[in-house]
C-alpha cells in the first residue's frame, strides 16, 4: 500500500482549487477506497489554517478543519521524536521548520511527501517527494 504526506502545499491546493489539486484529489478518493494511506502532521494542519483564516477569515478556517477532520488523512501530533528530528533537519537544511515536520513524518512512515513548495528540493535525496505544479 503506497503512503503520502500531504504538505500544506497539497491541502490549500485542494482547498483553492489550484494546480495540484486533481492529483490531490486523486490521492484523497484512493485513501476512501483503501488504495493508500494519507497522513498530515498537525504543524502542517496548523499552517493550512492559519493561511485560510489570513486569506477568508475565522469562519473559513473552521470551515476547513472541519472539513479535513471528514478527510480519509491521519493526522499526526508532533510528538518529541518527531519535534526532534524536525529540528535536526532544519539545523542542517534550508527548509521551513513546518516543512521540516512534513519531511521527518514522511521518513519515519517510509513515504512520500506531496507538494509543490520548492524548498522540499533541499530534502528530495532522503525522502520520496511526488512534485505538484507551482502555483
Amino acid at each position: 500500500m503506497s503512503r503520502y504526506v500531504l504538505d500544506a502545499f497539497s491541502l490549500i491546493a485542494v482547498i483553492q482549487d489550484e494546480p495540484g489539486a486533481a492529483r490531490v484529489q486523486e490521492l484523497l478518493d484512493g485513501a476512501d477506497r483503501g488504495e493508500h494511506e494519507l497522513y498530515m502532521s498537525v504543524v502542517n494542519l496548523g499552517e493550512v489554517i492559519y493561511t485560510i483564516w489570513k486569506r477568508r477569515g475565522a469562519g473559513s478556517a473552521q470551515q476547513t478543519l472541519a472539513a479535513f477532520d471528514q478527510l480519509p488523512v491521519k493526522a499526526f501530533d508532533a510528538d518529541r521524536d518527531l519535534s526532534l528530528y524536525a529540528a535536526a533537519l532544519k539545523a542542517s537544511y534550508r527548509v521551513g521548520y513546518a516543512d521540516c515536520f512534513a519531511a521527518a513524518l514522511a521518513q519515519r512512515e517510509n513515504a512520500a511527501i506531496v507538494t509543490g513548495d520548492p524548498d522540499f528540493r533541499q530534502v528530495e535525496g532522503l525522502i520520496a517527494v511526488e512534485w505538484l505544479p507551482a502555483t
